[in-house]
């Protein structure tokens, strides 16, 4: 049981079921009786959460999904796995979130997922990523394009704090999983704000396509 391909092996599938379980999935159920990936932008993620259920049950859901990704991540480091497989561990939640096997197959994109990972492996990015996300927040009102921009700070952090290249790499990838799901949302807000200014900017928080 101590061989690391063993403990890869066992790292990747508990991964994959961490990150299957549907926080925002439940919560809608349980709060509201509704499939929350068919309301608002049927994203089963907690910013949906936030504007179709409430404020704090969005926040439980924010705080768990980014917990499963923190969790994925640590599973895999304290059974030994070596550090760059434990980068695949971290993918391997995010995938678990974007197609859950508990639902089908049928999950959301993963963002929040993806902070508990990078924050996971590296900590002193948090004040970085939590300045960037206030500062476009600020500017474009916009939660979902602020969070997913604050990502950018990761790889500076990863190669001149961390001097790791490959957490540098990883914390370009990763959030594609969550980027490449996120596209057609972006058309559909295109379409129904005539323009990119909407997409980009609000008037408000609660100023929603």
């Amino acid at each position: 049981m101590n061989s690391p391909v063993i403990l890869t092996a066992v790292s990747l599938v508990a991964a994959y079921l961490i990150g299957s379980v549907p926080a925002a999935y439940i919560a809608g159920r349980l709060k509201k009786g509704v499939d929350i990936r068919q309301v608002g932008s049927r994203n089963m993620g907690a910013m949906n959460v936030f504007y179709k259920v409430g404020f704090w049950t969005g926040m439980s859901v924010l705080a768990f999904d980014v917990g499963k990704g923190a969790a994925g991540v640590a599973l895999a480091r304290w059974l030994g796995v070596p550090d760059i497989a434990q980068l695949f561990v971290g993918a391997v939640v995010v995938i678990g979130h974007a197609f859950p096997v508990f639902l089908r197959f049928h999950g959301g994109r993963g963002g929040a997922t993806c902070i508990g990972i990078l924050v996971y492996l590296m900590p002193w990015g948090i004040p970085l990523y939590l300045g960037l996300f206030g500062l476009l927040l600020l500017l474009t009102h916009y939660p979902t394009l602020s969070y997913s921009a604050a990502f950018l700070g990761f790889p500076f952090i990863g190669a001149l704090v961390y001097h790791r290249w490959e957490l540098a790499i990883f914390s370009v990838g990763l959030p594609l999983i969550p980027g490449i799901k996120y596209l057609p949302r972006i058309k559909e807000m295109y379409n129904k704000g005539g323009g990119w200014r909407h997409v980009l900017l609000r008037q408000n928080l609660k100023d929603r396509l």
